[in-house]
């Protein structure tokens, strides 16, 4: 008798554990503003802390969107090559971690059309983004 309690206390909370993610759901406001800004896009959504991301496939780079919960966009990243990145910034990232391989780079667009660079290098065993402006100056290293 105990194994049959056990077993549905256990049932009833996974069933209120996957009712409170479906509850979490990417607002109609968001999704109309994504499809507004990329119509016919196949897109992917994750739940952030401040908003929701879509990632998707522009012009066969990833890409993302952010926006937030009233379906602002917040910003757009998308996947650059390394060539494509100031040469200041690479100039900073080869003298300041001269044995750090970048791993991935993106061009981001805020939503005051301001441009900046990240290059993601592995840092002490973490992922680091090094964010740069747009001439290539380091701003600031966002641990993941």
């Amino acid at each position: 008798m105990k194994n049959v309690i056990l077993f549905a206390a256990i049932a009833i909370t996974s069933i209120g554990c996957a009712q409170s993610k479906e509850n979490k759901e990417v607002p109609k406001a968001v999704k109309e503003a994504f499809q507004k800004g990329y119509p016919n896009t196949k897109v992917d959504w994750d739940i952030e802390k401040d908003g929701f991301e879509a990632e998707f496939k522009m012009n066969g780079k990833d890409a993302s969107a952010n926006y937030n919960k009233a379906g602002h966009k917040l910003a757009t990243e998308i996947e650059i090559k390394e060539t494509e990145m100031p040469a200041k910034a690479l100039t900073y990232v080869s003298t300041t971690y001269p044995n750090k391989k970048i791993k991935e780079t993106a061009k981001i667009t805020d939503d005051k059309n301001v441009v900046t660079y990240e290059a993601e290098v592995k840092i002490d065993g973490k992922i680091c983004d090094l964010i740069f402006d747009a001439s290539g100056k380091f701003l600031k290293l966002h641990k993941d």
